[in-house]
């Protein structure tokens, strides 16, 4: 398997594995993916997840060996596009965690998640234009939200890697740390966003995302919408209850 699926207590961990490969995404990965995003998106016991790799590469990208053979569009699935992921709706949060360089589709594949951490030897980077390619797996307008259009513009347009120093300077990465660290850390981000009350995490998580591609109106209607929804929730009624009675909540999910 290409693609490895664990959980601790409310957390999964999706793991790519095909580290001979630099973890370069081909078919069987990008249906991995996908399986894997489905099976957390379907269970009510799965609150947040990590994202991660085997290797000392994270990402390399889409398999050059499919886009040689003229076989592109088995790098992407119907559902989520590029590795069943970047083109992808989902509801709950995801971590990436990156001990190694993400490059080209892999840079994509992490900024397609919420929040990334990193280890400090990493290197982001979308060099397809070196390569007379053009990035269309969300790179060229998700990175100029990330770090802003000028900073963006250069990684896009020179192909030059961005280190995760700067990338952390510039707000891609939530936290950098040693690579011995980076899975540790990225599982705690995840533990503490699953020991808060999952509903209300989702809905919040869903209108943030939201930011930069919806009016104000919208998001103020959605926001009163997805506020008055969850007021009629058990956990609604259990996080107040718990905090009087100075107790751990105990989340239903319901």
């Amino acid at each position: 398997m290409s693609v490895h699926f664990e959980t601790q207590d409310h957390v999964a961990i999706i793991t790519l594995d095909r580290p001979e490969a630099r973890n370069a995404i081909n078919g069987v990965m990008s249906s991995g993916i996908e399986a894997a995003l489905d099976r957390y998106e379907s269970d009510e016991s799965l609150w947040a997840a990590v994202l991660t790799a085997n290797g000392p590469v994270f990402c390399a990208g889409a398999d050059l060996k499919e886009i040689a053979a003229g076989n592109a569009g088995a790098t992407a699935t119907a559902k989520g596009g590029f590795g069943g992921i970047v083109h992808r709706e989902r509801t709950k949060p995801l971590v990436a965690a990156l001990q190694g360089p993400a490059l080209a589709g892999g840079c994509e594949i992490a900024l397609a998640c919420d929040m990334i951490v990193a280890s400090n030897d990493v290197f982001f980077g979308l060099p397809e234009v070196k390569r007379a390619l053009i990035a269309v797996a969300g790179g060229l307008f998700r990175l100029p939200r990330a770090i802003g259009l000028a900073q963006a513009m250069e990684v896009i347009l020179t192909g030059e890697p961005l280190s995760a120093e700067r990338a952390y300077q510039l707000g891609l990465v939530n936290r950098l740390v040693s690579p011995e660290r980076v899975r540790e850390e990225a599982l705690s981000l995840a533990r503490k966003i699953a020991s808060n009350a999952p509903l209300a995490v989702q809905a919040s998580r869903n209108l943030a995302a939201r930011a930069f591609t919806a009016d104000d109106a919208t998001l103020w209607r959605e926001g009163f919408e997805a506020f008055q929804k969850n007021m009629q929730t058990e956990d609604a009624k259990e996080g107040p209850r718990a905090f009087i009675e100075k107790r751990a909540p105990r989340w239903l999910a319901r």
